[in-house]
Parts: C-alpha cells; sequence; structure tokens
C-alpha cells in the first residue's frame, strides 16, 4: 500500500475491545483514542504540524523504552524479541533522505530525533516544545514497569495506526522534516495494519491493564499542548 492509498483512507472503526484489569466491556483509554482522531488535524498549519512532530518524538522516546522494558521483563518471549528487532536498531524506516541512508539501522526514537534536525526553528518555540516533550515523559516514567509493558498491545494493534491516519489528515508536509515524519507514519501504519503478521500480532497475547488509560491522556495532553488548534 503505498502513501496516497494510506492517506486518503478514512479512519476505520475502533479494533479496540479488549477487557481491562477493571472488567468494563471496553477499556477506558479506547475512548481516548477516539478524542485523539477526533481532534482538529485537518486544520493543522504546517508550524503546528511540525510542533505535533515534537511531541511524537517524546512519545517515540517512551515507546523505545518500554520494548525494552518488556524485553527485560520477559526475557524468554520469542514475540516480544521479535517486536524488539522491528522498533529498535532496525532498518526497516531505511531509506529516508536526510535521516537513514540505506540499510541503516536505528532505534525509531532516534529516526525522529534526526528528522527533527532537518528544519530549525527559534529558541523559544523549540524551548516550549522541550517542556512539553519534559513533562509527558515525566508522567509516562512516573508509571510502573508492568503498566509500561501491557500499554504496547494498546499502541501496536490498532491504536497508533488510528492515530496515524488521523494525522495524515493534515493539509501541508511541505519540506524535509514533515516529508521524514510522513514516511515514519505510513512506515508504521505498513508495519501495524496487518492483523497476522503486523506488531500488533507480537504483542496482542499482552492484556492491558485500567492504569494504560493514563498513558494515553498524557499524549493527548502533550499533543493539544504543542499544537492548541487540534482542541478548536
Amino acid at each position: 500500500m503505498d502513501a496516497a492509498q494510506i492517506q486518503l483512507e478514512t479512519t476505520p472503526g475502533l479494533p479496540l475491545g479488549r477487557r481491562s484489569e477493571a472488567g468494563g466491556e471496553t477499556a477506558a483509554y479506547a475512548q481516548v483514542i477516539n478524542e485523539i482522531c477526533n481532534l482538529n488535524w485537518s486544520a493543522l498549519s504546517r508550524d503546528e504540524l511540525i510542533d505535533v512532530a515534537w511531541a511524537y518524538y517524546f512519545f517515540s522516546v517512551q515507546f523505545c523504552e518500554n520494548v525494552g522494558i518488556a524485553r527485560r521483563l520477559h526475557p524468554n518471549d520469542k514475540r516480544l524479541e521479535e517486536l524488539d528487532r522491528g522498533e529498535r536498531d532496525t532498518d526497516n524506516l531505511s531509506p529516508c533522505p536526510g535521516v537513514v541512508g540505506v540499510g541503516e539501522k536505528v532505534d525509531h526514537d532516534e529516526f525522529m530525533r534526526r528528522a527533527l534536525r532537518l528544519e530549525a526553528i527559534d529558541e523559544l518555540r523549540r524551548r516550549r516544545l522541550l517542556t512539553i516533550g519534559a513533562a509527558y515523559l515525566d508522567k509516562v516514567r512516573a508509571a510502573d514497569d508492568a503498566t509500561r509493558t501491557l500499554s504496547l498491545p494498546t499502541y501496536e494493534d490498532g491504536g497508533l495506526e488510528r492515530v496515524f491516519r488521523s494525522i495524515l489528515l493534515a493539509p501541508d508536509w511541505d519540506g524535509p522534516l514533515l516529508q521524514a515524519f510522513k514516511h515514519f507514519l505510513v512506515g508504521h501504519i505498513a508495519l501495524d495494519s496487518d492483523p497476522r503478521e503486523g506488531h500488533g500480532s507480537l504483542c496482542r497475547h499482552l492484556t492491558p491493564n485500567a492504569r494504560v488509560l493514563e498513558l494515553w491522556l498524557a499524549f493527548k495532553q502533550s499533543l493539544v499542548a504543542a499544537a492548541p488548534n487540534l482542541a478548536r
């Protein structure tokens, strides 16, 4: 599936019917995913979309940390080992101009870090985004390791795919930074969307607990803080 097909598809219905520890019919985090997808993505300016890319960079940092935590907690889990190979020290996003060369292996948060360097922003704006990102990481890192591990299927098994399709509704992707960010999003949709072979299948055996809601709320708050027009 090429980038144009991915961008033009409508956002699929929520494929998240997992029960939380509390036994609810649908985990509460699913509603937050809906809320993120329903933000005003199509009205974002180019600069606001760059700010979203900065906010997403910090998400990618905690995501790679989560994969490492999961591997430490479950060192003999072959599916998580394969997920790790697809998220860290991997060439599945190469090549991308200005970011990774042909066959170059990087962690996915490193891909985003390099992408952000493709376009300079003023220092005041940079400090604002760094503050938002640091606050987000503080919230995530306050969660216990089990919760961070159990968040993986909520991200990989449909949640992030829906969010990425929604972000792609933004109208202006001009410039190398945003082209790299789009490459990242489209690449991850391809990695996650196959129900049998995608990344979701590698962590679907983990059952999210009720506390993953806090991680999704923190993500939504960081996106809106970075680009307030999303909420308008």
